[in-house]
């Protein structure tokens, strides 16, 4: 009996170039989209607010069905579609937005584990702001991107999708 299932995906995140790429898991490239990395660059450490590198899987999928520019904290929506007054009342705020994929580690003393654990440390793939910047690292580690972005990503990606950051 066939197995219906749709072919696996990858993601990788090259963070020089500030791009995130889906690909078939033979290396097909389905779709490519800018993104905004961490500002203090790559590393590993918690409290850094740098980007992590290795190898992940998306843990969680987080706000399928919620409107674009739902705001969240602690990965739970908070009732607030973003816009640029609810920023005013708000500066400084960290916006998460729209959706999340939740990512994990894969290596032990890399990525996971004490002090350097992806998912310990909520790096996300998340939305942002569409005032925010693309291709140029802003993040305080997460992977931001473009809110219809990140839409047409959560609905390809399912939970278990692995990850590279380089």
């Amino acid at each position: 009996m066939p197995d219906n299932k749709p072919p696996g995906v990858t993601l990788s995140i090259d963070i020089a170039n500030q791009f995130l790429t889906l690909a078939t898991q033979s290396g097909d490239i389905i779709a490519r989209y800018p993104v905004s990395t961490g500002l203090n660059g790559p590393g590993q450490a918690d409290g850094s607010g740098c980007t992590p590198v290795g190898k992940h899987f998306v843990r969680a999928r987080i706000g399928a069905g919620q409107p674009l520019n739902t705001v969240y904290r602690g990965r739970r929506p908070t009732g607030e579609i973003y816009s640029q007054s609810l920023a005013a009342a708000n500066p400084g705020r960290d916006w998460i937005l729209t959706r999340i994929l939740w990512l994990c580690g894969c290596e032990w003393g890399r990525n996971r584990g004490p002090g350097v654990d992806t998912f310990r440390r909520f790096i996300y793939i998340h939305g942002t702001p569409d005032s925010e910047p693309m291709g140029v690292a802003r993040s305080h580690g997460c992977i931001r991107m473009r809110n219809t972005d990140i839409v047409e990503l959560f609905d390809r990606v399912p939970a278990g999708t692995p990850v590279s950051i380089y």
